[in-house]
């Protein structure tokens, strides 16, 4: 099967409808373990240029390809930034209240940074808009399944969220390497398993998403 290539044509659409600019919104982590939910956020306008070449879904990129393409994707884009929620706030809240505090958190992050987002409208990968119910103040947000894969936006929104977690979960494993989370980085991989088996859960991980209690 031939690789779907992203394009520019769906934030194009949008900014020639009205929108002063679009914040693409992926998030990775979702169906770890152990660590953060972490969500990237992208700004692009009318003045953002061809997209890097080589750009794709994090998912369809090699760790080393997205490791190289990560810094040509942030300076692409006019602004971005990533929030996270801890495996904590997972356990306390759920997964999908604490993608949408993440991806708070970043937008936050991008008000601070003093990016203005009047007139602005989300384009959020997903069937669901897990954004809205966690905003402190409105945005339109328009849901689009398979964004990562078809929006160069959202694809590069997706690469700098997954090397920001990759990076955070590689550090995590200084400190725990038995889960060897430097090659899982959290998710349920058989070594991964068999280490929570032999030694427990920390405190980075999803405990209410583990098999057997803590």
């Amino acid at each position: 099967m031939p690789v779907v290539l992203p394009t520019f044509e769906v934030e194009t659409a949008m900014l020639a409808a009205g929108s002063s600019c679009i914040i693409a919104i992926d998030e990775v982590g979702r169906g770890a373990l152990a660590g953060p939910v972490t969500v990237g956020v992208a700004v692009v306008d009318a003045r953002t240029g061809v997209m890097p070449e080589g750009l794709r879904d994090s998912k369809l990129l090699s760790e080393p390809r997205r490791e190289a393409m990560a810094p040509l994707a942030s300076s692409w884009v006019a602004r971005f930034a990533v929030g996270e929620a801890t495996a904590a706030e997972i356990d306390e809240i759920g997964i999908v209240a604490s993608l949408g505090v993440a991806g708070r958190r970043a937008i936050s992050d991008l008000l601070s940074a003093g990016a203005d987002v009047s007139g602005a409208t989300v384009l959020l990968d997903g069937s669901h808009d897990w954004l809205t119910p966690a905003l402190l103040w409105p945005l339109p947000v328009r849901v689009r399944p398979k964004a990562d894969r078809d929006c160069a936006a959202v694809a590069a929104a997706s690469v700098i969220a997954k090397v920001h977690r990759d990076t955070v979960m590689r550090g995590w494993h200084e400190r725990y390497p038995h889960y060897e989370w430097a090659g899982n980085k959290g998710y349920g991989s058989a070594t991964h398993l068999a280490a929570i088996a032999e030694h427990g859960p920390s405190d980075l991980h999803r405990r209410t998403w583990l098999r057997a209690p803590a």
